[in-house]
């Protein structure tokens, strides 16, 4: 598994974007790895304002490019921590320019804060942070929802046997090497549904059930061999249901501080409708969540 050598977080200056460059600056602590921060500022949508702004139209962009300049370096004096943070700040669209960045720096994480307030609306990193994972297949995105007290204590990780599980148990364990692990797989029978509606006894089906569980019993066992997580260094959970649901119940009972998701992105629907797992997780979680795409290498 590649390690963590660089992590980017992007940030609109608003109090919830704070609280993901202070997540980054305690990951880089903890791993080492080189950070960076970038600001984006899409001035040029100023220019509708030149009617009424006229030849001020330069001084105030100019004023505004200062005051982010200032606010950054600010937030990042307080949150230091002893990490030597990268600031960077461009003009340009925030979505192209994290892209761009993340690419020119091969970093191997990037971090956002799961809203945001900052200059003009389509700035905000709620939606921001939809998009980029809808855009990228190559960097794991950490959607930073908490106020960072304290490294993450307890990690649930959903799996489903894919390769993506597999990395994303290994970056799981980069990220938060001292962190409890839970490993959750819920399942729903092929044809479950199906089966019913056609008038099927409820007792062959829980019999079909029986032995859908059965196997995912086996594949976690496999898996946790194959990620190298010993007898006692994991909590297995296998349980009947619908994802989206069970993976949000599972966060609260377990009071999990990290939910880590795997995402196959090479589907083209996938793609556009970003999973509605992922969207619901996204969307519904009480911590932070890590979204790991299918491409790193071992």
């Amino acid at each position: 598994m590649k390690p963590i050598t660089r992590i980017l977080a992007a940030t609109d200056l608003s109090a919830p974007a704070r609280h993901a460059v202070e997540r980054g600056v305690r990951i880089a602590a903890e791993t080492g790895a080189g950070f960076s921060v970038l600001h984006a500022l899409d001035l040029d949508a100023m220019d509708a304002m030149r009617e009424w702004l006229g030849d001020n139209l330069a001084d105030v962009k100019r004023k505004l490019e200062d005051q982010a300049r200032e606010t950054l370096a600010q937030q990042l004096r307080v949150l230091s921590r002893g990490v030597a943070a990268e600031a960077t700040i461009v003009s340009g669209s925030p979505l192209a320019t994290i892209i761009e960045r993340a690419a020119a720096l091969d970093a191997d994480l990037l971090v956002l804060g799961a809203h945001g307030s900052g200059f003009l609306r389509h700035l905000a990193l709620g939606s921001m942070a939809s998009r980029l994972l809808r855009k990228t297949t190559r960097h794991p995105v950490l959607v930073v929802k908490q106020v960072p007290h304290e490294a993450y204590r307890r990690l649930l990780i959903p799996v489903d046997f894919s390769p993506v599980s597999v990395q994303a148990i290994g970056f799981a364990r980069q990220l938060a090497p001292t962190a409890d692990i839970v490993l959750l797989n819920a399942f729903e029978a092929p044809f479950e549904g199906k089966l019913a509606y056609a008038g099927v006894e409820e007792g062959v089906i829980q019999r079909y059930r029986d032995a859908a569980r059965e196997e995912a019993w086996q594949r976690m066992r496999q898996l946790a061999l194959q990620t190298g997580l010993g007898i006692d260094g994991y909590t297995p959970l296998v349980v009947h249901g619908d994802p989206s649901q069970q993976i949000i119940e599972q966060e609260q009972e377990r009071d999990c501080d990290l939910i880590v998701m795997g995402k196959h992105g090479q589907h083209a629907m996938e793609e556009l409708l970003l999973g509605s797992v992922t969207k619901h997780v996204l969307a519904e979680s009480q911590g932070d969540v890590l979204v790991i795409c299918g491409w790193r290498e071992s």
